[in-house]
């Protein structure tokens, strides 16, 4: 148990919290995709310590952040030309990529594969701390694991309070969702592993062949290998059964119309989807780029309203749309209706 203190985002507390990182601890750090709840990721003792926190699966892979591309020497045995084109086209930046590891880095970390997701997050603090530590940090979603992901310090705090000692504060994430998660296959293939911020159209700009994975949208097998976080468990969960509902904005009124009852809340664009249905909602965004930066604090909102049954608005698929998407099915647990 431990008595959690947030910290600024002061040079003072960036100290703070690389001197408990250094010691084995976990501590929630800010990225621009969501809150991390960070650990050596070269400590056992350490990773283990972020499993026991957030309650998360052993197979389910954590990802490596850096704050220098030649960290990455470390971490795997082999750096494709394709992840060099990516790192120089979006990184600081929410791109993970998926290679083989090195032996420096501990199957607890990598879920046991011979795989490694690593990124350099573009959030200042986030690299600042890696800096001080001097080590990659592993950091999964601060989260309780399947509940919504966190997009500021209180989110964490929510979850992590007595968990951890530490969450350093530097405000609301920009972007809102994780960050898109790729392997690569031959010398010209990207496999899209998990949307994020970074669109199936900007990695076109580095190869036309981008294969987008079956499980981006569909369930994935409970005995399922998987390669990214986020693929095969139900995510992002809050408590209330969440049916997303896919069509134009008329079916989906007429569709609450007829099957609402007491225990309904909606979840939609904005407040005017909800005129005249006389039933509470929570609102998360018009645009793609507002729905992700929204959606887990409205996932969030949910729980606080004690929601029972949900209706939500389908998103689009297309663009950051996609990744929103991604992430609302696996709250949903894939219940869609097709209007």
């Amino acid at each position: 148990m431990f008595d959690t203190k947030i910290l600024d985002n002061s040079d003072r507390s960036i100290e703070l919290a690389a001197e408990l990182l250094k010691s084995g601890e976990v501590v929630g750090i800010p990225t621009e995709t969501v809150y991390g709840l960070g650990a050596d990721a070269l400590n056992e003792d350490a990773v283990k310590k972020i499993f026991e926190a957030k309650g998360r699966p052993a197979d389910n892979p954590l990802i490596v952040h850096i704050s220098e591309f030649s960290q990455i020497e470390e971490l795997v045995t082999e750096i494709p030309k394709l992840a060099i084109n990516c790192a120089e086209k979006f990184w600081p930046g929410p791109l993970t990529m998926i290679m083989p590891k090195s032996d420096r880095v501990p199957m607890i970390t990598s879920g046991g594969l011979d795989t490694v997701g690593i990124r350099m997050p573009s959030n200042e603090t986030a690299r600042k701390i890696i800096s001080a530590c001097g080590f990659p940090i592993a950091a999964p979603s601060a989260n309780l694991s399947g509940s919504p992901s966190p997009t500021s310090a209180q989110h964490v705090y929510n979850d992590m309070q007595n968990r951890v000692p530490a969450i350093v504060d530097a405000g609301h994430c920009g972007i809102g969702v994780e960050s898109t998660v790729i392997c690569f296959e031959g010398r010209d293939s990207i496999r899209l592993l998990r949307p994020g911020f970074i669109s199936v159209d900007d990695l076109k700009e580095i190869t036309e062949n981008v294969i987008i994975d079956k499980g981006v949208t569909e369930i994935v097998a409970a005995d399922a290998k998987v390669a990214s976080p986020g693929m095969k468990y139900k995510h992002y969960a809050p408590k209330a059964e969440i049916t997303i509902l896919e069509g134009t904005l008329d079916a989906y009124r007429e569709y609450v119309k007829e099957n609402s009852d007491n225990d309904t809340t909606l979840l939609v664009f904005d407040k005017n989807d909800a005129d005249g249905l006389y039933l509470p909602y929570v609102v998360y965004g018009s645009t793609d780029e507002e729905q992700a930066r929204n959606l887990f604090g409205s996932l969030r909102e949910l729980d606080r309203l004690n929601a029972i049954k949900v209706f939500a608005r389908c998103p689009s698929k297309n663009g950051v749309g996609l990744a929103v998407y991604n992430r609302l099915i696996r709250a949903a647990a894939f219940r869609v209706i097709r209007l």
